[in-house]
């Protein structure tokens, strides 16, 4: 009976678990504007980030599956607008940013402004109005 009453909690704690990181993938979380160290903007630029425009950055990997998705959307809000520029960047090559802006899994989008200071966080695949909103809030 124990093994039972156990097997329950846990399945009722990975359930909640679940629903709680299903609940806020994709969704915009507006981060405080830091000024970016000088290594960081120095990593960024030569990784392929332009100062004086806003950058949708987004990590991803040739393993990852949603990866795809993240393209098609911010592919999508960008051909919209001429006012920000996309940076996709492989973990896998480039480690040290990932670790600088704490990328825990993919896909995880960033939009930096045009001081390449980071403005918002979308951990998963984003809606497309939400990236829009983030972008027109810069």
């Amino acid at each position: 009976m124990t093994g039972i009453t156990i097997l329950v909690t846990v399945l009722i704690a990975a359930t909640a678990f679940g629903l709680f990181y299903r609940s806020r993938a994709g969704k915009v979380r507006a981060t405080t504007a830091a000024e970016a160290s000088p290594e960081i903007r120095t990593r960024l630029i030569a990784a392929g980030a332009a100062s004086g425009t806003a950058v949708v950055l987004h990590f991803s990997a040739d393993w990852c599956g949603p990866c795809a998705a993240v393209r098609r959307v911010v592919g999508q809000v960008l051909a919209d607008t001429d006012d920000a520029v996309e940076l996709e960047l492989d973990i896998d090559a480039n480690p040290e940013l990932a670790r600088d802006f704490g990328v825990l899994s993919l896909p995880t989008t960033f939009v930096l402004d045009d001081a390449l200071v980071e403005r918002a966080r979308i951990s998963g695949v984003p809606k497309a109005d939400a990236l829009r909103s983030a972008l027109a809030d810069l």
